[in-house]
């Protein structure tokens, strides 16, 4: 039981509302969600080596007046990653290059699984230009846009469903609804799907883990 604690929602209109948190004595910290994990970085004092490397912030602890970002999303989708992988999962697919997308790359290289990332801005990968065949390839594929979020369930990214086979390895960091139209387009193609809420959960308990002082 935590006692003297509470954690609370904090809908921010804009970043710039941020500092209006920061003005709170009582705060200790806070999670950081889309859209605002890259933008949170220029009101902070000091990031963690992993969150300096990704360029994404999720998590905030304020310590004797010190505002520190870290990123636990990456460890979360580690975790995540464990689980499911099987050893021909030997090339990933990154949809999407936000705050979530540079976790899950930032895992990946570490884990020495080659990638690449499909993006609307992308003149390389997007998602006008990418082919059954490419997906094919590829057969980890990460999607971390939010597109099929509630309450818009029945939005799916155009994508080339017809590349997917009972190879492949979906993980799309969604956890509300429990089965994305994405994620629904990927099984009937015979694929192995996985959505976010275990990495919620884990990135959950290493935020923990920062603002009780277990980790520095």
């Amino acid at each position: 039981m935590i006692h003297n604690h509470s954690y609370n929602i904090f809908d921010l209109q804009n970043i710039e509302d941020v500092n209006t948190l920061f003005s709170n004595p009582e705060l200790l910290g806070f999670n950081v969600t889309i859209p605002y994990k890259e933008k949170i970085i220029d009101f902070l004092d000091e990031l963690s080596d992993e969150a300096r490397e990704i360029g994404a912030v999720n998590c905030v602890k304020i310590s004797d007046g010190i505002k520190k970002g870290y990123n636990t999303d990456a460890a979360g989708f580690h975790k995540t990653l464990l689980l499911h992988i099987k050893p021909h999962h030997q090339s990933a697919m990154i949809l999407g290059n936000g705050g979530a997308a540079k976790a899950v790359k930032y895992v990946l290289d570490q884990m020495k699984i080659p990638n690449i990332t499909v993006a609307r801005s992308s003149d390389e990968y997007n998602f006008e230009n990418i082919s059954a065949e490419t997906v094919k390839n590829y057969q980890l594929i990460i999607q971390t846009t939010p597109v099929g979020t509630f309450p818009h369930i029945d939005d799916c990214l155009d994508f080339p469903f017809d590349g997917i086979t009972p190879q492949h390895l979906i993980i799309d960091l969604i956890y509300n609804p429990n089965y994305t139209k994405f994620i629904i387009n990927a099984s009937e193609k015979g694929a192995k799907t996985a959505n976010g809420f275990y990495m919620l959960e884990q990135q959950a308990e290493k935020a923990w883990e920062i603002w009780s002082n277990q980790k520095k």
